[in-house]
């Protein structure tokens, strides 16, 4: 896939089957990648600042990009003032993305995690249904009360419960699937194009992320952090912000060859995966019936929601269709 493949399709032709399938797949394996690394980061080392691994990842946005767009192997538009209007809400939505994720990820057991970020999923179809006027089969609706149904039983049994916890992993769902949706809207090749988003959107926020870190005392507590001449902990903490600019580039991609929800569906894949391999890593998984029996539920409901929206792409559409439109 070429550095400027993304900024290049047609705008009205859909894309290849095949970039489809490998930036689902691109995006998959990113995803299932950086929840193990920021959760040994967070959780394992006890790094004090979620805030401030972002700060890491969107300064490691920034730098790729930048030198990548000077040295001529990817273009986007240089900064005018009209480039913020054409943004807004993303970047907002971004940022509140990025720390929830890490915030709710050092809160909660990675089993327990998987099962709530499952709420993406209905907000991305509710979301999708409102602004982008789509409509989805009856099977794909009962399919999503099944995963909110398992969801709630898993955590009315969750022997970890943490309000904090619950609270930044529910906030992370809205604004994960708010930014798919908004992506998708505002990704225009002929004006910011994929690598343009991906700029502005660190480069917007960096700074007041900075400012708020430093009013919270967290850049303080990452000062005093005793892990910094760690050599394990020092590459996996570069790796995670290396990891974070290929998250957020890998939703971009595949987002735009595809739908916001099929970015949800692949999310969906790499959750079951973290679910289960969850309950051996990280030491903060609490095992019970219930619990079990629930995550197993939102399991099955997510799998069956994937079929569904699999099938569905794979059926003929009609010439109006304009879901797979870059």
């Amino acid at each position: 896939m070429s550095a400027q493949q993304a900024d290049e399709e047609p705008a009205g032709a859909a894309p290849p089957p095949l970039l489809r399938l490998l930036s689902a797949f691109f995006y998959g394996t990113c995803s299932f990648l950086i929840v193990l690394v920021n959760k040994t980061v967070l959780t394992t080392y006890r790094f004090p600042s979620p805030m401030v691994l972002g700060i890491g990842q969107m300064a490691t946005t920034i730098l790729i990009l930048y030198v990548s767009k000077f040295n001529k192997i990817i273009h986007f538009p240089d900064f005018d003032k009209s480039i913020p209007m054409k943004l807004f809400p993303l970047p907002l939505l971004y940022v509140g993305n990025h720390i929830s994720g890490l915030t709710s990820t050092s809160k909660l057991s990675l089993p327990m995690f998987t099962v709530l970020r499952k709420f993406t999923i209905p907000l991305t179809l509710l979301l999708e249904i409102i602004i982008l006027g789509k409509r989805y089969s009856m099977g794909i609706i009962v399919s999503v009360f099944a995963i909110i149904l398992g969801a709630f039983i898993a955590a009315g049994s969750d022997l970890s419960f943490t309000l904090e916890g619950y609270t930044f992993v529910l906030l992370n769902d809205i604004f994960t699937a708010a930014n798919g949706v908004y992506t998708k809207q505002k990704m225009d090749p002929k004006e910011l194009g994929t690598y343009g988003v991906l700029f502005y959107n660190a480069y917007f926020m960096v700074i007041p992320t900075m400012i708020l870190s430093f009013s919270t005392g967290d850049l303080q507590q990452v000062t005093d952090f005793k892990h910094w001449t760690n050599f394990l902990f020092l590459f996996q903490f570069l790796l995670s912000c290396f990891l974070g600019f290929l998250l957020t580039y890998s939703a971009v991609l595949c987002s735009h060859y595809n739908s916001a929800l099929t970015t949800s569906v692949v999310g969906a894949f790499k959750n079951i995966s973290i679910a289960y391999i969850g309950m051996l890593v990280g030491g903060d998984y609490i095992f019970s019936i219930l619990n079990f029996i629930g995550l197993n539920i939102c399991m099955a409901g997510g799998l069956r929601y994937s079929f569904l929206t699999l099938r569905d792409h794979k059926k003929p559409k009609q010439p109006t269709d304009e879901e797979n439109v870059s």
